[in-house]
């Protein structure tokens, strides 16, 4: 494989995997955003997918030209000195918001999925985060690019196994005509995803060899999201009674079989645990600028402020968080969509 092939993939694999977290892996995202909105979760999706394609790659194109190393940077050349300040903590509340919500996850696969202490997956991430941080980078990297082609061939035989299962009509006019929300939400959606994905998506646009491999990296990531979203759609649409569960993707990989669930609910793991890491190497990464500390002196107390917050509970913390995290979201993904490229 060549370099800049390599390259490619490995920023679209960040992207995806930086995205797909813990509630995008588990289908309570998906739940929460489109499958409650019946078939027009399918439209909002293919929206949502447009955005990711068009918007992530620019951010990360935009990031490149300035010379930009971390979200701080990008924000103050978005919106200036003084607004970038309160955009900033802002950003920082939200990706410490959202890492609570990915170890809250990580215990609720345990104790549903495992049968195995809440407690028990949320202090083992913590210490696989911390090994995984001390690489920095290079870490997200690698740990993407083994778990994200694993997570769309999951995506793909569980769509391949719900064809037969007679489910609902595809196409539902009520759907579309019912409600407005359905048309605001992927905006949200994307706008929350893409304004904590800079987090790594800024950094990460400076190990590309030039702005072809962003291009194209950002738009098979993009296509990549797309496809994930509606499988995993497409799959919880059909099957409405696993949208009680906390983890109801896992609740139908169970129906395949023994090892196909264990081995599904490993890869579940590793999505969740890719954005943790990515939200943690934000928020660092955004602390050292400001505080003259070790990385140690700010990881570990990160990391125990994010195991306090995970102590809420999983479903609480997404059901609360992600809506008011993604109205606040919009206004970056305005100020990032009327910006032109120097």
């Amino acid at each position: 494989m060549s370099g800049r092939i390599k390259q490619i993939l490995q920023i679209a694999a960040t992207y995806i995997g930086t995205v797909v977290g813990a509630g995008f892996a588990t289908g309570r995202e998906i739940v929460e955003f489109f499958t409650k909105y019946g078939s027009a979760g399918f439209a909002g999706i293919l929206i949502s997918g447009f955005l990711f394609i068009v918007i992530g790659t620019k951010l990360m194109i935009m990031a490149r030209r300035i010379g930009a190393s971390s979200f701080d940077e990008m924000n103050h050349y978005l919106f200036g000195t003084a607004a970038s300040r309160v955009v900033n903590i802002l950003m920082l509340i939200m990706l410490f918001g959202v890492t609570g919500v990915m170890l809250s996850g990580t215990g609720a696969l345990f104790r549903e999925q495992l049968h195995l202490p809440f407690q028990a997956g949320v202090i083992l991430t913590l210490i696989v985060t911390y090994l995984v941080m001390k690489k920095g980078i290079d870490g997200i990297l690698w740990t993407n690019s083994l778990i994200v082609p694993i997570m769309i061939l999951f995506s793909m035989i569980l769509s391949l196994s719900m064809f037969d299962s007679g489910g609902r009509q595809l196409l539902v006019a009520e759907d579309f005509t019912g409600g407005w929300k359905w048309i605001v939400s992927p905006f949200t959606y994307a706008a929350f995803n893409l304004t904590l994905a800079q987090a790594v998506l800024v950094p990460l646009s400076r190990e590309a060899a030039d702005e072809s491999v962003i291009k194209w990296g950002g738009f098979i990531g993009g296509i990549g999201l797309t496809f994930i979203l509606l499988n995993s759609h497409y799959v919880l649409y059909s099957v409405p009674r696993v949208l009680s569960y906390e983890i109801p993707i896992a609740e139908i990989v169970g129906g395949l079989g023994i090892m196909v669930h264990y081995f599904f609910v490993l890869v579940i793991y590793g999505e969740i645990f890719s954005t943790l890491i990515g939200n943690l190497f934000g928020l660092a990464g955004s602390l050292r600028k400001n505080i003259r500390l070790s990385s140690n002196a700010i990881l570990i107390p990160l990391m125990l402020g994010s195991y306090l917050l995970s102590q809420v509970g999983y479903a609480e913390l997404l059901h609360y968080l992600y809506p008011v995290f993604g109205m606040i979201a919009l206004i970056f993904l305005t100020v990032v969509s009327a910006k032109k490229l120097n």
